[in-house]
């Protein structure tokens, strides 16, 4: 299986994975978004109380330079860690 499918399989994966720390949950999201779109590629949140939005965009913006197909695979592998 190529590694597109892969991650398309843990994407769907991930959505039944047992309850997971806000951390865990910031890092899935990161891959993910550097997966599929790169490097980060908005604004950083200005509103201070705004802090689901600005521990997104930091969960992203730390993974600045990480290859798509490592994101991925990344993604992937930490899928199959938190469903075990």
């Amino acid at each position: 299986m190529d590694l597109k499918s892969l991650f398309d399989t843990a994407l769907n994966q991930s959505k039944s994975l047992p309850n997971q720390s806000n951390e865990n949950l910031l890092l899935l999201y990161g891959l993910f978004k550097q997966a599929s779109e790169g490097d980060v590629s908005i604004e950083k949140p200005t509103n201070m109380f705004d802090f689901k939005g600005i521990a997104k965009y930091n969960a992203w913006a730390e993974l600045k330079g990480l290859r798509k197909e490592e994101a991925m695979q990344k993604y992937v592998d930490l899928v199959e860690t938190l469903g075990k």
